[in-house]
Protein backbone atom coordinates (compact mmCIF):
# COMPACT_ATOMS: atom_id res chain seq x y z
CA UNK A 1 0.00 0.00 0.00
CA UNK A 2 3.09 2.90 1.18
CA UNK A 3 4.07 2.08 -3.02
CA UNK A 4 0.53 2.82 -4.24
CA UNK A 5 0.19 6.22 -2.34
CA UNK A 6 3.95 6.87 -3.43
CA UNK A 7 3.04 6.53 -6.88
CA UNK A 8 -0.03 8.53 -6.59
CA UNK A 9 2.09 11.31 -5.00
CA UNK A 10 4.51 10.73 -8.04
CA UNK A 11 1.64 11.20 -10.64
CA UNK A 12 -0.07 14.29 -8.72
CA UNK A 13 3.11 16.03 -8.28
CA UNK A 14 3.87 15.19 -12.50
CA UNK A 15 0.36 16.55 -13.27
CA UNK A 16 0.93 19.51 -10.98
CA UNK A 17 4.08 20.34 -12.09
CA UNK A 18 2.73 20.32 -16.01
CA UNK A 19 0.19 23.02 -14.74
CA UNK A 20 1.64 26.45 -16.33
CA UNK A 21 -0.19 28.14 -13.08
CA UNK A 22 1.25 26.11 -10.77
CA UNK A 23 4.42 27.60 -11.81
CA UNK A 24 2.72 31.35 -11.58
CA UNK A 25 1.35 30.96 -8.45
CA UNK A 26 4.99 29.75 -7.15
CA UNK A 27 6.24 32.76 -8.96
CA UNK A 28 3.93 34.73 -7.11
CA UNK A 29 4.88 33.22 -3.44
CA UNK A 30 8.27 33.73 -4.16
CA UNK A 31 7.89 37.18 -4.62
CA UNK A 32 5.58 37.67 -1.54
CA UNK A 33 8.76 35.11 -0.34
CA UNK A 34 11.37 37.50 -0.96
CA UNK A 35 9.72 40.89 0.40
CA UNK A 36 9.08 38.66 3.13
CA UNK A 37 12.72 37.82 3.34
CA UNK A 38 13.69 41.50 3.28
CA UNK A 39 11.25 42.73 6.17
CA UNK A 40 12.50 39.55 8.27
CA UNK A 41 16.43 40.50 7.72
CA UNK A 42 16.09 44.35 8.23
CA UNK A 43 13.67 43.39 11.39
CA UNK A 44 16.37 41.13 12.07
CA UNK A 45 19.64 43.35 12.04
CA UNK A 46 17.66 46.43 13.35
CA UNK A 47 16.90 44.56 16.50
CA UNK A 48 20.68 42.35 16.58
CA UNK A 49 21.98 45.96 16.72
CA UNK A 50 20.03 46.73 19.73
CA UNK A 51 21.62 44.08 21.28
CA UNK A 52 18.60 41.86 21.36
CA UNK A 53 19.59 37.72 22.16
CA UNK A 54 19.55 35.95 18.17
CA UNK A 55 16.95 33.62 18.91
CA UNK A 56 14.33 36.55 20.21
CA UNK A 57 15.30 38.48 17.03
CA UNK A 58 14.50 35.64 14.98
CA UNK A 59 11.04 35.65 16.53
CA UNK A 60 9.99 39.34 16.49
CA UNK A 61 11.31 38.97 12.67
CA UNK A 62 9.29 36.06 12.44
CA UNK A 63 6.12 37.41 13.21
CA UNK A 64 6.43 40.66 11.02
CA UNK A 65 7.30 38.75 8.21
CA UNK A 66 4.78 36.32 8.93
CA UNK A 67 1.90 38.97 8.63
CA UNK A 68 3.47 40.40 5.70
CA UNK A 69 3.38 37.25 4.01
CA UNK A 70 0.18 36.32 4.83
CA UNK A 71 -1.47 39.56 3.75
CA UNK A 72 0.32 39.26 0.12
CA UNK A 73 -0.83 35.44 -0.23
CA UNK A 74 -4.03 36.09 0.27
CA UNK A 75 -4.69 38.79 -1.68
CA UNK A 76 -2.18 38.06 -4.46
CA UNK A 77 -0.76 34.87 -4.48
CA UNK A 78 -3.98 32.52 -3.56
CA UNK A 79 -6.29 35.19 -4.14
CA UNK A 80 -8.31 32.29 -6.04
CA UNK A 81 -8.24 29.79 -3.32
CA UNK A 82 -10.03 32.75 -0.83
CA UNK A 83 -11.33 30.53 2.13
CA UNK A 84 -12.78 31.96 5.55
CA UNK A 85 -10.11 34.80 6.71
CA UNK A 86 -9.65 33.04 10.27
CA UNK A 87 -9.84 29.67 9.18
CA UNK A 88 -7.22 30.23 6.38
CA UNK A 89 -4.97 32.78 8.85
CA UNK A 90 -4.96 29.52 11.32
CA UNK A 91 -3.73 27.47 9.14
CA UNK A 92 -1.51 29.54 7.79
CA UNK A 93 0.08 30.25 11.13
CA UNK A 94 0.12 26.39 12.16
CA UNK A 95 2.45 25.77 9.09
CA UNK A 96 4.19 28.92 9.73
CA UNK A 97 4.89 27.65 13.50
CA UNK A 98 6.63 24.97 12.13
CA UNK A 99 8.72 26.93 9.34
CA UNK A 100 9.62 29.07 12.85
CA UNK A 101 10.72 25.99 14.86
CA UNK A 102 12.76 24.48 11.25
CA UNK A 103 14.05 27.93 11.21
CA UNK A 104 15.52 28.33 14.53
CA UNK A 105 16.92 25.17 14.59
CA UNK A 106 19.22 25.82 11.48
CA UNK A 107 19.90 28.96 12.97
CA UNK A 108 20.86 27.46 16.38
CA UNK A 109 22.87 24.87 14.12
CA UNK A 110 24.65 27.15 12.11
CA UNK A 111 25.23 30.06 14.41
CA UNK A 112 27.14 27.26 16.54
CA UNK A 113 29.00 25.98 13.82
CA UNK A 114 30.53 29.70 13.68
CA UNK A 115 28.15 31.45 10.99
CA UNK A 116 27.52 35.04 11.76
CA UNK A 117 23.96 35.54 12.94
CA UNK A 118 22.99 37.58 9.50
CA UNK A 119 24.12 35.53 7.39
CA UNK A 120 22.73 32.44 9.19
CA UNK A 121 19.47 33.95 9.13
CA UNK A 122 19.70 34.60 5.84
CA UNK A 123 20.48 30.60 5.18
CA UNK A 124 17.75 29.23 7.44
CA UNK A 125 15.15 31.37 5.85
CA UNK A 126 15.41 29.51 2.80
CA UNK A 127 15.71 25.88 3.51
CA UNK A 128 12.38 26.11 5.03
CA UNK A 129 10.96 28.00 1.87
CA UNK A 130 10.42 25.11 0.26
CA UNK A 131 8.14 23.73 3.10
CA UNK A 132 6.18 26.97 3.18
CA UNK A 133 5.44 26.79 -0.25
CA UNK A 134 3.77 22.98 -0.44
CA UNK A 135 2.13 22.92 3.03
CA UNK A 136 0.60 26.70 2.19
CA UNK A 137 -0.32 25.87 -1.14
CA UNK A 138 -1.55 22.00 -0.38
CA UNK A 139 -3.33 22.94 2.81
CA UNK A 140 -3.22 26.26 4.47
CA UNK A 141 -4.72 27.94 0.66
CA UNK A 142 -6.12 24.69 -0.45
CA UNK A 143 -9.54 25.01 -1.79
CA UNK A 144 -12.16 24.08 0.24
CA UNK A 145 -14.98 21.59 -2.00
CA UNK A 146 -18.59 21.21 -1.10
Amino acid sequence: MTSSRASALTDAATIALRRPANWLQLAKFCAVGASGYVVNLAVYATLLALDVNYLLAAVCSFLVAVTNNYVWNRAWTFRRQRGHLVFQGFRFLLVSMVALAANLAFLSVLVALGVPKLPAQAIAIVLVTPWNFVANKLWSFRRRRG
